[in-house]
């Protein structure tokens, strides 16, 4: 049994960090801990889900920490985008564009004055979604896991430091996202319901937060679906920009 348990190896989950410093190359690794994701953030999208706008309190779910695409590594120097596979189980896959915090200190119940200390840096990524799975979920009132949860689900930029002088992250930045270079998404960071403080400081109420968790903010209007060599692209100022294209489904 213990020569056994010798050969099981887990992979750390990890994005690289960029820093403007020197050639702007990695300065390291970011562990990747829980993906918390918040629901219907921004009020367009809450509408187009048919969700009620109004100001309620935030609701999250969470993926996987090897749900992480890194999708840095394929791009730099090259012309190459990273492939994500079309998941199973699905003819409705959609995307979800988002700007994402990772967090660097442990916190509970932060209040929403000190949320900033707990923030490493930020970075772009994607929700993506099982659509059809989700919509039988929420009709028989079932866990989204499946719809949320799924490998490679959560395509992720490289983290930016947030003192780091390339990281200009406010209220005014705007997040978009687009497939096949058409605009689909868009929309300024003051567009949430909840902003970033508010969101980490209710979030820390349900779970007490940890070193290398990520927080994907929520999405605005526009989600859609994608289809097998869809290449999409999220960017949200000056962040270095999440990109990758659908590929054929796996097979084993």
């Amino acid at each position: 049994m213990a020569s056994t348990l010798n050969r099981i190896i887990v992979k750390q989950a990890t994005l690289p960090v960029l820093t403007s410093s020197g050639s702007g190359g990695s300065a390291g690794y970011f562990p990747v801990g829980r993906i918390f994701c918040v629901g219907r953030n921004y009020r367009e999208h809450a509408l187009e889900m048919g969700g009620d706008p109004d100001r309620e309190t935030p609701f999250f779910f969470l993926k996987p920490s090897d749900a992480i695409v890194d999708t840095y590594i394929a791009t730099t120097g090259t012309s190459n985008l990273c492939i994500v596979p079309y998941p199973s189980v699905t003819s409705s896959l959609h995307f979800e564009g988002e700007l994402v915090v990772a967090i660097a200190r442990a916190g509970f119940r932060i209040p929403v004055g000190e949320a900033e200390n707990h923030i490493y840096g930020y970075a772009v990524g994607c929700d993506l979604t099982r659509r059809d799975l989700q919509a039988v979920a929420k009709k028989k009132g079932r866990p989204w896991d499946a719809a949320k949860g799924f490998d490679n689900s959560a395509p992720c930029g490289p983290i930016i430091p947030k003192d780091d002088a390339s990281c200009a992250v406010s209220s005014s930045t705007i997040l978009s996202l687009a497939v096949n270079g058409k605009l689909r998404q868009e929309t300024t960071l003051d567009r949430m319901v909840w902003n970033i403080p508010e969101t980490i400081s209710h979030l820390s109420t349900l779970f007490r937060l940890k070193p290398g968790d990520l927080l994907f903010t929520g999405t605005p209007a526009g989600v859609g679906g994608l289809d097998v060599d869809d290449t999409v692209s999220v960017t949200c100022g000056d962040l270095p920009a999440c990109e990758f294209r659908i590929g054929p489904p796996e097979t084993e």
